[in-house]
């Protein structure tokens, strides 16, 4: 017996959003995704009930930004649960071990069933190991019925966070919620950072946690101007305006890149003279191989760094991550200093590539090799590989220019672009985060990335469905 099958009785007991019987009007689209970013952020404000001030180190701070999660909050997880369930299905079915037949909708309603119910599995099992460690406050303290209520509030929240991922997708709104959420988490953090009135004292006296406000403090308050400027421009540990730039150059370079494609001419069958382009991009992929890495690295990072507190004399664990807390840490994080985990995490400075020039090259080595192999996997998974594409140009009754019409032709004469743009796109991606990380751009490299290809995405639909934003209501 096929394993979709095992898991067919469980399926049926699953939260579900029907998709839509007719097409749904592209005004209504904006209003539905306005109302699931809506009722997100409001699950971003709302604390969880039941929880004590703890000064445990946050194992998923270098994430948070990527995976659209807010600490404390009822979307304390995120979007790590669903990211993680598609990383691991993903990996299965690549492996042959899920047989899955695309072209049977049975097939790929029990694979999206059997993903949401690993995605709810995942949400219990890291809501559970949070209040485990300690995340919430000593568990003795707290009693197991508090403990309890808390695993059930953020598996209500990931429920909540699947639902609304899957309206979107199924035709009710635009994109998908992961990209919505993390666009948005990740704007949110570079508009803070540029712009933040908070004060924090350094040791160098009281300072704008904000670049921009923080330059025309320092320039009024301090006489000597040039050395001000050379503060604002590179003071370490805070949000510089070199950072500021570093972004700025990151989102013009992937916007530029966007336009990189390969268009093949394509003719129709039916109508004589019909022709039109099918389209090849760099970004064949787009940001799903660096979204897939992040998951990977955010769940090592969270289970090394639980391990390591429990298990710190232990060989394999140390090997896993071996993690210290800065001398200079307001919020009490700790950083990977050893082990597995500190060499997928990218150098925080020049200094450090210096010091450790091995560790910034398996960096290097790592996100290059990883997004170039979940790129060229996504193909398949996602129904666009040479295959796929062949099968709906074959279903639009087009044909490729200068070929017959017989399907093994267009598979072959597809299969030397779109595995090459797919590897090849996954590396550049893969370059362009590494790019931004050693320039140290706000948000990181991979939020970065993500949040551009996200909003050109979302430019693009919006070109595509509405006619721009003027022409919406035609």
């Amino acid at each position: 017996m096929r394993f979709l099958h095992l898991i067919k009785p469980f399926v049926s007991f699953l939260p579900e959003v029907t998709a839509p019987e007719k097409k749904v009007k592209f005004q209504d689209r904006i209003l539905w995704t306005a109302l699931a970013l809506f009722i997100f952020l409001v699950c971003c404000q709302i604390p969880v009930f039941g929880i004590r001030a703890s000064k445990s180190s946050d194992p998923f701070y270098w994430m948070r930004v990527i995976l659209a999660s807010n600490k404390g909050t009822l979307m304390e997880l995120g979007i790590s649960p669903i990211v993680t369930a598609g990383l691991v299905m993903q990996l299965l079915q690549g492996a042959k071990i899920i047989q899955v037949d695309e072209g049977v909708k049975e097939d790929r309603d029990l694979f999206n069933g059997a993903q949401k119910l690993l995605g709810l599995v995942i949400t219990v099992v890291e809501a559970v190991a949070y209040v485990m460690s300690g995340m919430y406050g000593d568990v003795k303290e707290i009693g197991f019925f508090i403990c309890g209520i808390i695993v059930l509030q953020l598996f209500i929240a990931g429920v909540i966070c699947i639902l609304l991922d899957e309206l979107l997708q199924k035709g009710y709104g635009l994109g998908s919620g992961i990209s919505l959420f993390i666009a948005t988490n990740i704007c949110e953090t570079i508009v803070w950072k540029s712009f933040s009135p908070t004060t924090i004292n350094t040791g160098r006296g009281t300072e704008f946690e904000g670049a921009v406000i923080a330059l025309f403090h320092l320039l009024v308050t301090r006489t000597d101007k040039v050395r001000a400027l050379k503060e604002a421009f590179y003071r370490p540990q805070l949000p510089n305006i070199t950072n500021l730039l570093a972004t700025v150059l990151v989102f013009a370079v992937v916007v530029f890149f966007q336009g990189f494609r390969v268009d093949l001419p394509v003719v129709s069958v039916k109508q004589r003279g019909g022709q039109g382009t099918y389209p090849i991009k760099l970004f064949y992929t787009s940001n799903m191989p660096i979204i897939l890495q992040t998951a990977l690295v955010s769940n090592l990072y969270f289970f090394s760094q639980i391990l390591y507190k429990r298990f710190s004399n232990n060989i394999f664990v140390g090997l896993l991550g071996r993690w210290e807390e800065p001398e200079y840490s307001p919020t009490g994080t700790y950083v990977p200093v050893g082990g597995l985990a500190y060499y997928v995490s990218p150098p925080q400075s020049f200094a450090d590539m210096l010091s450790d020039p091995f560790h910034a090259l398996f960096y290097v080595f790592f996100v290059l090799a990883t997004c170039a192999l979940f790129s060229k996997a996504w193909i398949d998974v996602s129904g666009s590989s040479a295959r796929d594409v062949a099968k709906q140009l074959r279903d639009q009754q087009m044909v490729l220019k200068g070929f017959r019409n017989i399907e093994s032709i267009h598979i072959r004469e597809l299969n030397r672009y779109i595995p090459t743009a797919a590897a090849f796109g996954g590396m550049c991606i893969g370059a362009l985060t590494v790019a931004a990380d050693f320039l140290g751009a706000i948000g990181s490299g991979t939020g970065i990335l993500l949040a551009v290809t996200i909003i050109y995405q979302y430019f693009e639909t919006f070109q595509k469905e509405g006619g721009g934003f003027m022409g919406v209501g035609h």
